[in-house]
């Protein structure tokens, strides 16, 4: 029944065809039982039945002219005085058609017809000859409700059929847009992870070459610094191999987390440890803390972390050999200020213009759009009397 069913949905105008047929022939059976007196009547009722027919065999292809070959038809009904047969039930279905698929002007029209083609078939034929006019009245009035209801039925499953084109339209739309919004949240996911790879990289991969250099320097004339230095190089690389099993944990998909493989992100209170980290690696850094200390955002903590990892790292590349470097840590009422300063020769002009270009130019565009996720501001620049400044105000809030 199914496949039926699905056959005649995807063939509607061989439907219309077979209805007009069975409609045709039942028009020709009421000409040949007499209902039409031989005469011009009867010649000129055998082409109104084919018009009629036509009109349902086409209805779906051609409605409007459809409607209009249907009006035509009864026209020349009124004119050669065809009475009304079996075939008029085409009027019926071209008026819901039209009323359903056709163009508002053929509906419009439409629904002018089925209000007067009653009247206008009650003035040429009386159903009762001598009647009283309140007769007349109530059979015009039965006549036309059901051409009304056919084309209420069919501008009503007009209005259906637009409601449900726009909740599809609108859910293929809500669709596009949740693409859309994936698509930039795993850009940004991928930004954020490239810069917390380029933090973890940058800082730690170059303490452990400076360690590195230092060991092999002394290692013939000062066994014991040599062996601390290399300490120093496993410590720093585990804790590498920490925080980057941590963010590439963040690209797995359905593996299940191993125990003790991911650790919490850093925060203001792992400054001072980051600070005795460097000071081992022999860079001179002075640190305070101005204010109350208290709980922060926790993207606001990981942005001062990597603001003060990624300028020390930066002083230890580019200060010079004798650097010292200092780190103030304020907490104000509505944020938190970093003041981190060198007192080195500083980075080349042209590696912090625009962003700076540390390495791959990562390094101070990475700062300035860690900075902007949080709402705050950053000032990056040479010192008047050397060195490089690095200040950035970090709001408790994000900027609207």
């Amino acid at each position: 029944m199914q496949r039926l069913y699905d056959f005649l949905r995807r063939h509607p105008t061989g439907v219309d065809v077979f209805w007009a047929v069975v409609l045709l022939g039942l028009s020709g059976m009421s000409l040949a039982s007499g209902m039409y007196d031989a005469g011009r009547e009867e010649i000129v009722a055998i082409p109104v039945a084919f018009g009629l027919s036509t009109v349902v065999a086409l209805r779906r292809r051609l409605p409007e002219k459809m409607l209009l070959l249907a009006i035509a038809v009864g026209l020349c009904q009124l004119l050669f005085d065809v009475r009304p047969g079996l075939g008029n039930f085409a009027m019926l279905v071209i008026t819901f058609t039209v009323a359903t698929i056709g163009e508002r002007w053929a509906s419009r029209l439409a629904l002018v017809c089925s209000l007067t083609a009653a009247a206008l078939s009650q003035l040429r034929w009386e159903a009762e000859p001598g009647g009283s006019w309140p007769q007349q009245v109530f059979v015009t009035v039965i006549m036309t409700v059901p051409f009304v209801l056919a084309w209420v039925m069919g501008d009503s499953l007009r209005t259906r059929r637009a409601y449900f084109s726009q909740l599809e339209e609108r859910a293929a739309r809500l669709e596009r847009e949740r693409e859309a919004q994936s698509k930039v949240a795993v850009a940004a996911e991928r930004a954020r992870i490239a810069r917390e790879l380029h933090d973890v990289v940058a800082h730690n991969v170059s303490v452990m070459v400076v360690q590195a250099d230092g060991a092999a320097y002394v290692m013939d004339t000062a066994p014991d610094q040599a062996r601390q230095a290399l300490t120093t190089i496993s410590s720093t690389g585990r804790q590498a191999l920490a925080e980057m099993r941590r963010l590439l944990g963040v690209l797995r998909t359905g593996d299940a987390p191993e125990s003790g493989e991911y650790v919490p992100q850093p925060d203001v209170e792992q400054i001072e440890e980051l600070i005795e980290q460097v000071r081992r690696t022999g860079l001179a850094v002075d640190f305070k803390v101005e204010g109350t200390a208290r709980p922060l955002p926790s993207g606001v903590e990981l942005t001062a972390y990597r603001i003060v990892q990624e300028a020390l790292t930066n002083t230890r590349k580019h200060g010079g050999p004798d650097a010292g470097a200092s780190v103030r840590l304020v907490y104000f009422d509505d944020g938190l200020g970093l003041l981190v300063e060198d007192d080195g020769r500083g980075a080349a002009h042209e590696l912090y213009e625009d962003g700076g270009a540390d390495g791959a130019g990562h390094g101070m565009i990475g700062m300035r759009e860690r900075v902007g996720m949080v709402g705050g501001t950053l000032d990056a620049g040479p010192r008047p009397g050397g060195g490089f400044r690095i200040s950035a105000l970090l709001p408790l809030k994000p900027a609207e």
